[in-house]
């Protein structure tokens, strides 16, 4: 009779028109030739019926089969920033994470692991001028204009999504994930709202400040604070390569599976390696680098590394090995522009609450009681 699917968005007239006719259900069946529970399923959006059965219905009623099944509208295309080389010509996904941020619409790939977790706003039907791409939109338009991005490298920016949408459902947040350095440049560029970070400056004694300052260049922003975690080495379980101390890093045959070198954990490593006389260069590593924490954590639980540099929360979710190094503070930097909207508001709002507190510290490694401080207001004056 048909493939059992929901159908979307009214397309299905049937019910509208066989009242309209004056017909009962039981009427209609028996006219097309159906069951009534095969009718009541197609009137329901519970099946889409094949062409035979539907040219039946459209015969019982008199009418054509377009006004019983009419086609969906044509999805709205529309122009986006493409934030991300473009090579070959074509984007390396279809599937994209729409928001506006201040006038400039904005389209995130979602690619790898992390493109799975939310639907995509829509769908890149051909590239358009260089840096931008035409999109078939799949969500209201609406939506665009409450949906917040942020770039990061803490998991925990995903459990912060979680919370605002049960909480607001109103407004959304996309975590985009990416490392502190690429978050506050992409910032920088206006790809976001905000950008996560935990770029300590060990030497001066100070969390992520001069960092911001540096690569904002004076751009007015918030500085809040999520939580602060414990930065090291994380191990597989049960530590196989004995990896008690830094040094053990250099000793030869280990695999150490390192970041890039704007990543936190992976500036952490390098300068307690300097404090040790350790160069990199005597770090047995892998050729390939990782991108963020859980990719460092998936190898060592695959045993394809012996150690990489990661934060305490994610080897306690993973289950691994840990020696720590330093402890940081991981804050949101916020533009002024955004820093007063209703979303961002809501946004902070679900971060200082005790439930979201509660739920970092169930997680283990979080110190989350700083959560929600706003640590600086930083302006070309002050910078």
């Amino acid at each position: 009779m048909g493939r059992r699917v929901r159908l979307e968005g009214g397309e299905n007239r049937v019910r509208e028109v066989r009242e309209r006719q004056g017909l009962s259900q039981a009427e209609l069946a028996r006219r097309a030739g159906l069951s009534r529970q095969a009718l009541s399923a197609i009137e329901a959006g519970r099946y889409l019926p094949n062409v035979a059965v539907a040219l039946r219905l459209a015969q019982a009623l008199s009418c054509w089969v377009e006004d019983l099944f009419p086609a969906p509208p044509a999805a709205q295309i529309l122009e986006a920033e493409w934030p991300l080389p473009v090579r070959r010509g074509q984007p390396a996904t279809r599937r994209v994470g729409l928001a506006r941020v201040g006038e400039r619409l904005v389209a995130w790939p979602l690619q790898e692991a992390w493109g799975l977790q939310a639907p995509a706003d829509g769908f890149v039907v051909e590239g358009g001028r260089p840096g931008r791409v035409r999109v078939a939109l799949r969500i209201p338009p609406a939506i665009l204009e409450r949906t917040l991005l942020i770039g990061g490298c803490n998991p925990a920016l995903a459990l912060l999504a979680a919370h605002l949408r049960e909480r607001f459902p109103e407004y959304r947040l996309r975590w985009i994930p990416m490392n502190s350095q690429a978050a506050l440049q992409a910032l920088a560029r206006g790809e976001l709202h905000i950008a996560g970070t935990h770029l300590a400056d060990p030497v001066r004694g100070m969390d992520n400040l001069p960092a911001i300052r540096r690569i904002l260049a004076g751009r007015p922003v918030a500085v809040v604070t999520l939580a602060r975690w414990v930065e090291g080495v994380m191990v597989p379980a049960g530590n196989p390569g004995r990896i008690h101390h830094l040094q053990d890093l250099a000793r030869p045959g280990l695999r150490v599976l390192l970041r890039e070198s704007g990543a936190g954990s992976q500036r952490i490593l390098a300068w307690r390696l300097r404090r040790e006389g350790l160069p990199p260069s005597a770090l047995p590593a892998l050729r390939w680098r990782a991108r963020d924490h859980l990719e460092v954590a998936a190898a060592l639980t695959a045993r394809l590394a012996d150690a990489g540099p990661g934060v305490l929360p994610v080897a306690r979710i993973f289950g691994l090995g840990f020696l720590p190094l330093a402890e940081s503070r991981y804050d949101l930097v916020i533009p002024e522009a955004f820093f007063w909207t209703p979303a961002v508001e809501a946004l902070l709002e679900v971060l200082s609450s005790r439930r979201f507190r509660e739920e970092l510290e169930a997680i283990g490694g979080f110190d989350p009681r700083p959560a929600g401080t706003l640590v600086a207001r930083l302006s070309p004056s002050t910078s």
